[in-house]
């Protein structure tokens, strides 16, 4: 033991877990951080890809296995449903409504259904039951919403105005925990120190008490609060042309001529939002989503159609961010699965929906009209007599068997950039097409903390880490729904909720580009280096209030999403955005008795997103059904921004 992992806790028997896409790669509990296991077992299970290793031998025709002919008396389904995320539910739910007798199959290679809305469970020391997101997160802003997702969320039974109640608004202020810190680490800014910038302060309160370089605090105060028009000179359309075909990092470095420190300082502001930082981010979206230094260049109010489908949405007034379940958008797919198999989750109200107990024995009950068969690998997908009879699904289940089960129709609501290799048939533009949707990497971690007392004593929710493996961190959202309710004093257990996108080492290359490099870095990072970046920071960030990791941290639990969020388009690297033609326009082309769903068709990273090509799929292979508009741009409909 060293001195180090002594004084973080490294060693102590907590939960630990590691999930990867959604795959839970070994349990930990009461075992030690000690890096990576190999697929040969043990207690601890570190990154591996043998979760994927089906569809990987899949390509390789050396290692495939034989796919069985269908025979009569086989399987056979009205529709399969490829991938059980929120489009694929979503489908489901859709094609029973308009076919109420119609079996369902859906499948999925994952131990769980929900895709990237990922639920996380922990039971504190003190016995409290504490439930987490780890991965879709919330409903964003119901106003830009097609009437689609508006109606299939009142279907199954989602009120959206119950969200005012369960969302606790003034819980922050309550507690004295509202603000929201920066910490800056001495490995890049020479000494640790924990800034709290007071809401609605100026930037010359707060930045003399950072590190940043003398130079370097005056350019940030001038940015934020003395900007200038650093385009004099030009119209209003020429500033946001050049805007739109640079990063916000050379816009503040070129043109206000700020000291460079503060592209590092800036760099993690946007990659929430955007899968990447801000040197690859345009200036146009900093100035949508709010970064300093346009105050004074009369841009407009008018939404910019170059901007980014989060961009536009944000800089035309984003909807209050309350629609939160305690388990993100996990709440969102319970929803749909107790509409598709009311006895797989008892109750009938939303307000039992968060603790009730999931019986999985009824996911794939034989003779059910819909079924969903999980930890099986769907690798081929082929029409029958071309289009004119059915569609042969070839999978491997959970037993390594393969089977075939034959489809009415299919729904593929996977990955994009998995579907030309299940089937063939497809045109080899459209396959190119759809190869070019890069999923962010990402990791969204928690962390259970037998109390939150130190965060109080510093006056903070959270904090933000420049130069950090994770860009931000902090309390989970107050949100108490039926019998499950939030922490209420600084004494109750309370998770703790980082992220990070992984975008690799260079910057200021393309997004796509960042993505490939953060995927190998993210899959290449063990457990334990993880574990050490989430409590050295806390340590380091904390301990001066009164935190103790190696006292405080009672279980953590890493998600990581190596095929992340939805590839969204933006400028600067994506000209064909917004005039088209879009990818994805001919990515998502149905073929014959199949149609394609998933975010990844409609380029737009969020559940409404998702449920939107659910229909559109659906629609396709029901012509004669009477559903609900969608929207058939990434983001929100240009007639809402204005744009029409």
């Amino acid at each position: 033991m060293t001195p180090m992992s002594s004084r973080l806790g490294l060693e102590r028997p907590i939960t630990r877990r590691d999930f990867l896409n959604g795959v839970a790669l070994g349990s930990a509990a009461l075992a030690p951080s000690t890096g990576l296991a190999t697929d040969g077992g043990g207690e601890f299970l570190g990154q591996t890809d043998a979760a994927f290793r089906t569809l990987h031998q899949w390509r390789n025709p050396h290692q495939r296995v034989e796919l069985p002919a269908h025979r009569p008396g086989d399987e056979e389904v009205e529709l399969v449903v490829v991938g059980a995320g929120i489009s694929g539910l979503a489908a489901a739910v859709l094609w029973r409504q308009q076919r109420p007798g119609a079996r369902v199959l859906l499948i999925d290679p994952q131990a769980d259904i929900g895709g990237h809305a990922l639920r996380n469970e922990f039971v504190s020391a003190s016995g409290r039951r504490i439930i987490g997101y780890g991965g879709s997160e919330a409903l964003d802003s119901p106003s830009f919403w097609s009437p689609a997702t508006h109606r299939l969320i009142r279907d199954i039974g989602i009120d959206l105005a119950k969200f005012h109640d369960w969302y606790d608004k003034q819980w922050g202020e309550r507690h004295g925990v509202e603000a929201r810190g920066i910490f800056f680490h001495r490995e890049q800014w020479g000494e640790d120190r924990l800034v709290r910038p007071p809401p609605g302060a100026r930037a010359a309160q707060w930045v003399p008490q950072t590190p940043l370089n003398p130079r370097a605090q005056a350019d940030l105060i001038r940015l934020i609060d003395a900007p200038r028009d650093w385009l004099a000179g030009r119209t209003r359309s020429q500033k946001r042309t050049l805007l739109a075909g640079i990063s916000y990092d050379r816009f503040i470095t070129r043109h206000c001529r700020v000291d460079p420190e503060l592209t590092r300082y800036f760099n993690s502001r946007t990659r929430g939002w955007f899968g990447v930082g801000t040197d690859a981010t345009s200036a146009l979206d900093g100035f949508a989503m709010g970064l300093p230094g346009f105050a004074a260049m009369n841009l407009g109010k008018a939404v910019d159609p170059r901007m980014s489908p989060t961009g536009r949405q944000a800089f035309a007034g984003s909807d209050e961010y309350i629609y939160h379940f305690p388990d993100g958008n996990a709440g969102v797919v319970r929803a749909m699965l107790r509409k598709l198999i009311p006895a797989a989750l008892p109750g009938t109200d939303i307000e039992s929906l968060v603790l009730a107990e999931r019986d999985d024995r009824q996911l794939d009950a034989p003779g059910a009209p819909v079924r969903m068969r999980l930890n099986s690998s769907v690798v081929r997908v082929a029409h029958v007599d071309g289009a004119r009879r059915a569609v042969d699904v070839g999978y491997i289940g959970a037993d390594g068997q393969a089977r075939t089960v034959r489809a009415g129709q299919v729904v593929l609501a996977c990955w994009s950039r998995v579907i030309p290799l299940l089937c063939p048939e497809l045109p080899a533009p459209q396959a190119t097409a759809l190869d070019d949707q890069h999923k962010v990497p990402l990791v969204y971690a928690n962390v259970l903390l037998s109390n939150w007392r130190a965060l109080q004593a510093a006056g903070l929710h959270g904090f933000r880490m420049p130069g950090r493996f994770f860009d931000e961190g902090g309390i989970d959202f107050p949100v108490s729904i039926g019998s499950y309710r939030f922490a209420q004093t600084p004494d109750d257990p309370v998770l703790l909720h980082f992220s990070a996108v992984v975008g690799g080492p260079q910057q200021g290359i393309p997004a796509r580009e960042q993505a490939a490099a953060g995927r190998r870095q993210l899959t290449s990072t063990s457990f334990e280096t993880l574990e050490t970046e989430l409590r050295d920071v806390l340590q380091r960030a904390l301990g001066p209030h009164g935190f103790f990791a190696a006292r405080d941290i009672e279980a953590i639990t890493l998600n990581r999403w190596s095929h992340g969020y939805a590839y969204e388009y933006m400028r600067p690297w994506d000209r064909y955005w917004p005039a088209g033609p879009l990818p994805i326009t001919a990515a998502r082309r149905g073929l014959g008795r199949i149609a394609i769903a998933n975010s990844d068709a409609g380029a737009f990273a969020y559940a409404q997103g998702a449920i939107d090509q659910a229909t559109r799929a659906v629609a396709e292979l029901l012509p004669q059904a009477r559903l609900p508009a969608w929207l058939t741009v990434p983001g929100p409909s240009r007639k809402k921004l204005g744009l029409a």
